[in-house]
């Protein structure tokens, strides 16, 4: 009798070592994009982005023609020596988001702050201008 078990762990690990459908998976599907929560109130935009491992000095925040971009990186390497051996770590991480900003959001006052694993902008709204009518005529 045969295990049902078997072939399906077989298929598991086969995909397992199929470097190309893990990367993929990983990578390319934005499964390693940290988490962003986006709060709208009277007076601002609040966005919260999840971010621990980074430092305040490891982000680059720009923001222009409406699009605020957000991006971190962060290199880290321990070497250890002792008697006959050397060890060697070293870890990298980095990740970029853009967001297409409402028409409402004050491009020029964004203030930042990183607390805690978690990168805090705050973006003021501004009052939209209404849109102005004008009559065109037909020749």
């Amino acid at each position: 009798m045969q295990s049902s078990f078997l072939p399906s762990f077989r298929s598991m690990m086969e995909d397992f070592w199929n470097s190309e459908k893990w990367f993929e998976k990983s990578f390319l599907n934005g499964e390693n994009l940290p988490a962003v929560n986006i709060k709208e109130n009277e007076k601002s935009f609040d966005v919260e982005v999840a971010a621990p491992g980074f430092h305040k000095e490891d982000f680059k925040i720009d923001i222009g023609n409406g699009i605020l971009n957000i991006s971190a990186e962060t290199k880290k390497e321990d070497k250890k020596e002792k008697n006959n051996y050397t060890r060697r770590e070293f870890s990298y991480s980095s990740f970029s988001r853009s967001f297409t900003l409402p028409d409402s959001a004050a491009e020029e006052d964004i203030k930042a702050r990183y607390e805690d694993g978690i990168l805090h902008l705050m973006l003021k709204k501004i009052d939209k201008l209404p849109a102005s009518k004008k009559m065109i005529s037909v020749e």
